[in-house]
């Protein structure tokens, strides 16, 4: 069964409505296309058949008005013989044309009405469908961004992911430790500049008080040689 009951129906429709009650809205726009693009190819072939109708009345309507011309000219030729009575039968002929002329001129007016109709109801339908095409686009773009981010979430998610985190954890720790060990090596094998300036205030002080005893020590050992 179809989604719309009548061409109306369609054109007067509110898709976005219609989505958001479907249960499955990218269903429901696949199945509204679809009934749109139908009723679009069944409007267009009756507008062809219309379309044909008329060209067939108007050849009709030509027929009956060259009869027409052909039955006045009978009466004409009737009269010039003197023959009113054959006169009047073919004016009589040419009015029984000029009924059938009229009500296919009726007839031909309906047509063209029908198919000015028509036309306007193409041009909306054809608008309505683009509309609706737009809409599936749209959904689909929000099916893929959806699906994308379903899957980044499952990753994130997944164990597995924080099971490689927490052994990259475990490899940068032990990559610490290892360059700990190599910094420890290195320890005393090289002074800092303030240890190099304290080791020379050190040096420095030792060779004033080694100094100082051999100074004591010569004045001591010149008094001693006085005495003597």
């Amino acid at each position: 069964m179809g989604i719309f009951s009548r061409l109306s129906d369609i054109i007067n429709s509110n898709i976005n409505a219609l989505l958001d009650r479907a249960e499955e809205p990218e269903k429901m726009v696949r199945l509204i296309i679809q009934e749109m693009e139908d009723t679009l190819v069944e409007v267009r072939s009756s507008a062809a058949r219309t379309i044909a109708e008329k060209k067939d009345l108007g050849r009709t309507l030509e027929r009956l008005g060259a009869a027409q011309a052909e039955w006045e000219k009978k009466a004409e030729l009737a009269i010039s013989r003197g023959r009113e009575d054959l006169a009047k039968a073919a004016l009589v002929e040419k009015a029984k044309l000029g009924e059938s002329a009229r009500a296919l001129g009726e007839e031909l007016s309906h047509l063209d009405h029908a198919l000015e109709r028509s036309d306007v109801d193409v041009s909306r339908l054809e608008s309505k469908l683009n509309e609706t095409k737009a809409k599936q686009k749209a959904l689909l773009a929000r099916h893929d961004t959806a699906n994308a981010r379903l899957k980044v979430r499952r990753k994130l998610n997944d164990g597995r992911v924080e099971d490689a985190f927490m052994r990259f954890d475990l490899v940068e720790k032990r990559l610490t430790r290892v360059e700990g060990e190599i910094e420890s090596y290195d320890l005393g094998q090289k002074q800092t500049l303030a240890e190099e300036i304290d080791s020379l205030a050190a040096e420095s002080a030792i060779e004033e008080e080694l100094a100082a005893i051999k100074a004591r020590m010569s004045d001591q050992g010149q008094g001693g040689s006085k005495k003597g």
